[in-house]
């Protein structure tokens, strides 16, 4: 094992007196290629080019004698130091960071950071990325190679942002550049690079100050809203105890993209938005589309509204995790279970309907539950009764990709 490791941040600055005293000392150094052409880097040490950070480290593992990497901004954040204390290599790290390249990114542009989320974006999580700059007011994006700001504008369509891109940061060949979403794939754009993604409506009183990230405590407390909060009378598919009940069985989640077809007033998308996925709700009536905009507006959560008729309306619709049907009945549930979404929600009046529906989602291969909903609210002044509301409540859940 190497006797000792050290990982140092590099932002373009000239090193610390630390950093400069342990590449001295270096017998090996792995970073990438402007890495390794620093100065400081000796001569007799061993170099190596880092690719596999698994292959580093089992390399660094085996050498006897004094390893340093040298990797962009600080290390411990989305950075090699996490890979490096991996339990099956048992390297201890010695860490002098930089800033780091989310930091310096908000640096050029001027910005405050702690109210924004940060992703990282790779060809296996970029719909997830893409999925959290829907939702979210401002997000920093740490790009790779095919997960870039081309890729996130072409994946980012229907849905207007920002995006202010910081290439090659600390470098001679730093360049900073402001397009629009839908603009961004016209450019080539140099690696490595940062996308801050801003826009989209704020909720009122979103003033940051103690927690990094979304403010959980901004807007109303509860997982779903009371209809007084809609500002309209809601129908029988979006009251209260339903809506809870259906978004207890999606969960919907920071990453998720969810359908809300049917959406009527938007008090389920609405709910789905404050848990923090994006959302896109579809209806085929103008004024329900127009009701769930102003819905989403007033609350500040960030919706994609739809207009159409479903199941046609869905085709063209980016792949979404988890599928509320509020209306269409079984041939928009065949529909939506021919996407795959991990988990599917519907409600029916009758229980033949609901034995239609549940039918469909297991001849698609969902793992289908079914229950009756009866809720009777009671005016408490009187304790008489007040709403009464029976629905039955199916979801399939697709066995394959668990939760």
């Amino acid at each position: 094992m190497a006797d000792r490791v050290t990982v140092i941040g590099w932002d373009g600055s000239p090193l610390t007196a630390a950093a400069r005293a342990a590449l001295g000392a270096a017998t090996l150094v792995a970073g990438a290629a402007h890495h390794l052409a620093l100065p400081e880097v000796p001569p007799g040490a061993d170099r190596m080019r880092l690719g596999s950070v698994g292959l580093a480290a089992r390399r660094i593992a085996a050498h006897r004698g004094t390893a340093v990497v040298l990797a962009d901004g600080d290390p411990g954040f989305f950075g090699v130091v996490r890979a490096l204390r991996a339990p099956e290599f048992g390297l201890e790290v010695e860490v002098v960071p930089a800033v780091s390249s989310v930091a310096a990114a908000f640096a050029r542009a001027g910005m405050p950071w702690d109210d924004a989320h940060v992703v990282v974006a790779h060809p296996r999580t970029l719909r997830r990325a893409v999925n959290v700059c829907r939702a979210h007011t401002k997000v920093a994006v740490l790009t790779s190679p095919d997960a870039g700001p081309a890729e996130l504008g072409l994946l980012m369509e229907g849905v207007h942002r920002t995006f202010v891109i910081c290439e090659e940061l600390g470098t001679p060949g730093e360049r900073v550049s402001v397009v629009t979403s839908d603009k961004a794939a016209d450019h080539t754009w140099r690696d490595p690079n940062v996308v801050i993604v801003i826009g989209g409506r704020s909720a009122a009183g979103d003033s940051g100050g103690w927690i990094a990230g979304r403010d959980p405590s901004a807007g109303p407390r509860g997982w779903t809203l009371p209809a007084a909060e809609y500002g309209r009378e809601l129908g029988e598919g979006e009251r209260e105890p339903l809506r809870a009940s259906q978004l207890a069985r999606l969960g919907p989640r920071l990453g998720d993209l969810v359908w809300d077809i049917g959406c009527g007033s938007g008090a389920f998308a609405t709910d789905a938005a404050r848990a923090g996925a994006a959302v896109i709700a579809v209806d085929s009536d103008q004024a329900a589309c127009a009701r769930t905009d102003s819905t989403g507006r007033r609350l500040g959560v960030q919706l994609q509204v739809v207009h159409g008729t479903a199941p046609h309306v869905l085709e063209n619709l980016p792949e979404p995790d988890v599928v509320r049907v509020g209306g269409g009945g079984a041939a928009v549930v065949s529909a939506v279970a021919d996407r795959r979404p991990q988990r599917i929600v519907a409600h029916a009046a009758t229980r033949d309907a609901a034995e239609l529906i549940g039918r469909n989602l297991a001849e698609h291969g969902y793992q289908v539950e079914c229950a009756l909903l009866q809720s009777l609210e009671l005016d408490t002044r009187a304790w008489t009764e007040k709403e009464r509301s029976v629905a039955f409540l199916l979801s399939g859940v697709l066995p394959a990709r668990g939760n």
